[in-house]
């Protein structure tokens, strides 16, 4: 089922949030107002958070206010479904009340997956695949999550993207069900970012920001959130990327602004496509936002050209008229691209003809049908998806 989205038909709209945001540096201590809660699952990627000591202080926290914890580590970037069925199956071993997900977006995605399973071991991913199909949460356990990097904002969403490796398919399961209980913003965290993944997620940041002041289901609530994300990610991405502490701490609030902002607004074809290449090419959900946006913005401009003169406005870009502001826009996307060394087409990185010519008609054809393609502004056909696509692949403009 595919949600469509009509602005005039809204008459009761929701904007959900979680309970309980904790930020700043050492903000990790704030899980000793678990204290009362048993059990926690622990749940990690790879090894980042053990080196950089964070996995050590959360156990630390939990075990001084009396908790008994288990450790899930080792989630694949781009977890898969089969990873989720065996973290629900630790899940229902151990019986934890609280779930705990530190890391980037793949393990905190992971993780609220495998919450639903871990509540519903009867579901299927069949069943839950689909927008709003989520059952209700929270009888077995809460959750928390700790965001390792700037851009993914799952802490704070309504989304989990799991990917089926038998298909080549990115699902971004949405429902508010699995918005998490407790965000934690620890800016000590992000400090240990490599340049390259501050880049991608930046630009991921940045592209959620963009597409929720778009969407159809855009309110006051998120358009506020998204123009804050947008001028702040501007201001503190390029020194962010160059290690610069006191941006690095700005990048990580201000894409928790743009994750409230399209949790709620939702998201368009740019996070479509993305979903659908970064799978089949292989490249960072990030890159692909990166490379897509310009192209995105042109084709969409000309069903909502105002709001993106609207956001070079906000932002100080030059130009008087929609069209002057929003090519402004565009140029400077691309400009941030280069200053994050971040080639601008799928060509230059790396993806050869053949594979574009093997899988265009497959990517533009799952494209259409993914959920973040009904909030898109602009109503959008599998030909016209593909041609988006061959506009971001060779860096040509979209003119239709």
């Amino acid at each position: 089922m595919i949600f469509h989205f009509k602005r005039e038909e809204l008459v009761m709209a929701r904007f959900t949030l979680p309970r309980d945001i904790y930020y700043g540096a050492g903000a990790i201590s704030e899980l000793k107002v678990l204290k009362g809660h048993k059990k926690a699952m622990i749940f990690t990627g790879g090894s980042s958070m053990k080196r950089g000591g964070f996995l050590q202080k959360v156990e630390d926290v939990l075990h001084d206010i009396g908790m008994e914890t288990q450790l899930f580590e080792g989630i694949e970037p781009d977890p898969s479904i089969e990873t989720v069925f065996r973290g629900a199956e630790a899940m229902r071993a151990f019986e934890p009340d609280v779930i705990v997900a530190i890391g980037g977006g793949s393990p905190i995605d992971a993780a609220k997956a495998m919450w639903v399973f871990y509540e519903h071991p009867e579901k299927t991913f069949e069943d839950i695949k689909d927008p709003f199909t989520i059952p209700p949460l929270r009888n077995k356990a809460i959750f928390v999550a700790i965001p390792s990097t700037s851009g993914t904002a799952t802490e704070v969403t309504a989304f989990s993207v799991i990917t089926d490796y038998k298909t080549d398919i990115k699902y971004p399961l949405a429902d508010f069900e699995i918005t998490p209980d407790i965000a934690i913003l620890d800016t000590d965290i992000p400090l240990t970012m490599p340049k390259k993944l501050t880049a991608h997620t930046g630009m991921d940041a940045l592209t959620h920001a963009i597409e929720a002041y778009v969407a159809t289901a855009r309110s006051h609530f998120s358009d506020a959130l998204a123009l804050q994300a947008i001028s702040d990610i501007y201001d503190s991405i390029v020194a962010s990327y160059y290690g610069d502490k006191e941006a690095r701490e700005k990048m990580h609030i201000a894409q928790c602004l743009a994750g409230m902002a399209f949790s709620n607004a939702l998201l368009g074809i740019a996070h479509s496509l993305a979903h659908k290449t970064g799978a089949v090419f292989h490249i960072p959900h990030g890159c692909c936002n990166a490379i897509l946006l310009p192209s995105v913005i042109e084709f969409n401009a000309k069903e909502c050209a105002e709001r993106y003169a609207a956001i070079a406005r906000h932002i100080g870009l030059p130009g008087k008229t929609d069209e002057q502001l929003t090519n402004a826009l565009v140029d400077s996307i691309k400009e941030l691209n280069k200053k994050l060394e971040i080639a601008q087409t799928y060509k230059e990185n790396g993806v050869s003809e053949e594979v574009l010519q093997e899988h265009a008609d497959a990517i533009a054809a799952n494209a259409v049908l993914d959920p973040c393609t009904s909030s898109n502004p602009r109503k959008i056909d599998k030909e016209q998806m593909k041609q988006v696509l061959l506009c971001a692949y060779y860096g040509t403009p979209v003119t239709f």
